[in-house]
């Protein structure tokens, strides 16, 4: 019987000798042609008895598998779940090759690479039936044992995968991944803030100290994919470059790491302050019961201080300093409130609940009240800010981890809202919101950073990524009190060769981008729209289109309504190796969403459609990278 392998060497063979001399030294993992699974182990119902044929019942078409088996989980449907695990290998060759399709759920409906037990690769499919070609870059994992793992966990739509042919190889079957060292992978962002490895989520205590901004961020240390959670640490003096430092909190007998917030005790309320350095205050969620140290115990609100600048940290001997309320209660923000002289906690409770909670020193809270926000839950913030163009107006503004906000006033015991909630960001991947407490008062900016939740990154030794930092602003419009977001203006710090082209009319057809090409870019433009009933950009393959008679911003699948007075559309648009953020009309409005391009696929096109517009202002501003080589990553 011939093997796909065999079949492969011979197609090979009539390309020339080279082809078929890698070909024939590829080892192949499992080729799934047999009727059952052999030495893999299958747990759960999900993988059926042996590999398919194709198409399971109720299931679309199934395409691009090799030969006349794959494995495909639909066994029963999406509800079913299970895993599919290899027997111990060695790895041999600089990359793992395999065909995958399914569901884009990761951690959920994926293959992964499992080292000494823990995950250091994984992809997903993207939400199609189609297997495509996908490689693993293992060059660093030469010599270790390892196994291959396919999981189904996800019991929604597309709650599958589809994987087949997987092979060790000299050569990589997609198009290759680079193989530049650290923080140079191919689809590693170049100005979004990314952990060196492993999973990623949620930002936390954004504070500001002695010049250095700090990033904690959600980590799991040991895996790639969401586990494990440890407060990760990041420090940079401009939001622009960051160096990642050692973690700062690690789990313990209360729990992992959860989400939460930081501040500067500038006057010493909790007497953690030994030295001359002010206190850094950690206040965070010890997640009771997602651990084997804290079996049985539930979510608590703990604190920590660093008296070295955030080098170091020593949670509190007498934590939690807020005993457990409800359900999973968690992500504390604290800020200082000056008219009542103490601390305030806003605090997630539970389904759509939150709460207010005061205390003079940290340790000591009283509850003040709840509200309930339609539609909202987890991670709120909870700060002041200056009416734009009113200065001695000031209003409160709370958000939840969406980003939807209220506009209100606080009178150190009760919030109360008047306006909201609104949505401040339309984008696909936008979540966790936080912003910076402590920036100096002759600066005076709210700066926030968001997680963009659910991208994707093939082969990379991490998963997920920060928004670009931005710059909120409050403007009182007729409709309202809304938030307008712009990236902060250290960005500029990263613009290479400008590229502006003059006033022109901009024709259907017409591309008066072409010939530019860009993988990190700042975008800027204000186009007429005049007779046009369609105006944007394609940018790496991907269209940012205003739409006149719906008056929508489309971009990437998503839609965000946006009015363009007197047909002027204004758009600046920033672009990663693996994000595209949009903001229209001064950042009124704002579209955050992931991406995955082809990396040779860099092509830029302005266009009109359905009549003329006219260009107004059109730059385009290469970016050079800001990630630190990792000689630099030391502190």
């Amino acid at each position: 019987m011939i093997t796909k392998l065999s079949s492969l060497v011979v197609a090979l063979a009539l390309l020339g000798g080279s082809a078929l001399a890698a070909a024939a030294d590829d080892l192949v993992l499992a080729d799934f042609e047999t009727d059952g699974y052999g030495p893999w182990q299958a747990t759960g119902e999900a993988f059926g008895p042996g590999p398919a044929h194709g198409a399971l019942p109720n299931q679309q078409p199934v395409p691009g598998f090799v030969g006349r088996g794959l494995v495909n989980s639909y066994f029963k449907g999406d509800a079913t779940t299970g895993t599919l695990t290899s027997p111990e290998f060695k790895i041999e060759r600089r990359f793992i090759n395999f065909l995958i399709g399914g569901g884009n759920h990761p951690g959920e409906t994926c293959i992964n690479l499992l080292v000494d037990g823990k995950v250091v690769r994984s992809t997903t499919g993207a939400d199609a039936e189609q297997l495509e070609w996908a490689t693993w870059d293992v060059a660093a994992l030469t010599g270790r044992t390892a196994r291959v793992e396919i999981v189904d966990r996800h019991t929604g739509g597309w709650g599958h995968v589809n994987v087949d042919q997987i092979v060790q190889s000299a050569a990589a079957q997609q198009e290759p991944i680079r193989t530049e060292p650290l923080y140079d992978e191919t689809y590693r962002p170049q100005f979004h803030f990314t952990a060196r490895a492993n999973w990623h989520n949620d930002p936390n205590g954004l504070v500001f100290y002695r010049g250095e901004y700090h990033l904690f961020f959600q980590h799991n240390p040991s895996g790639i994919n969401w586990g494990n959670m440890t407060w990760g640490h990041a420090v940079s003096r401009d939001l622009i470059h960051w160096r990642q430092l050692d973690h700062a909190l690690f789990p313990d007998r209360l729990g992992t790491m959860f989400s939460g917030s930081a501040v500067v005790d500038w006057d010493n309320t909790a007497g953690f302050q030994q030295g001359k350095e002010k206190a850094l205050v950690a206040i965070y969620t010890a997640a009771g019961d997602t651990s084997p140290e804290s079996k049985g115990q539930p979510f608590t609100q703990c604190v920590a201080f660093s008296n070295d600048r955030g080098r170091t940290w020593t949670k509190f001997p007498q934590n939690p300093v807020l005993p457990h309320i409800l359900g999973g209660n968690r992500d504390p923000k604290v800020v200082w409130h000056a008219p009542s002289s103490r601390w305030i906690m806003a605090l997630y409770k539970d389904a759509t609940t939150f709460a207010f909670f005061a205390s003079p020193d940290l340790k000591q809270w009283t509850h003040l009240h709840d509200i309930e926000v339609p539609g909202c839950g987890e991670c709120p913030d909870f700060f002041e800010m200056p009416v734009a163009g009113e200065p001695r107006t000031r209003k409160w503004v709370w958000t939840a981890a969406n980003g939807h906000y209220l506009v209100g006033d606080f009178d150190g015991r009760k919030f109360t809202p008047e306006t909201g909630p609104h949505i401040e960001d339309w984008g696909k991947n936008y979540y966790a919101v936080q912003t910076y407490s402590d920036i100096p008062p002759n600066d005076g900016r709210r700066i926030q950073i968001a997680w963009m939740n659910g991208g994707r990154y093939p082969g990379m030794p991490f998963n997920q990524q920060m928004s670009f930092p931005c710059e909120l602003t409050l403007h009182r419009l007729p409709e309202g009190l809304r938030l307008a977001r712009w990236p902060v203006k250290e960005i500029e710090r990263l613009w290479t060769a400008r590229r502006s082209l003059p006033h022109r009319n901009l024709l259907p057809g017409e591309n008066p981008l072409a010939g530019i090409t860009g993988e990190l870019l700042d975008l800027q433009a204000e186009i007429q729209l005049g007779d046009a009933t369609e105006a944007g950009f394609t940018i790496r393959g991907e269209p940012v289109r205003y739409v006149r008679a719906d008056k929508q911003l489309v971009c990437l699948g998503k839609t965000a309504p946006l009015d363009a007075p007197e047909g002027r559309l204004r758009l600046r648009i920033l672009v990663d190796r693996t994000s595209l953020e949009v903001f229209a009309q001064d950042g009124k409005v704002s579209m955050s969403s992931c991406f995955v391009p082809k990396p040779r696929e860099q092509n830029l096109e302005c266009f009109a459609r359905g009549g003329t517009a006219r260009i107004i202002a059109l730059d385009v501003r290469p970016l050079r990278s800001a990630v630190f080589p990792p000689s630099l990553e030391k502190p």
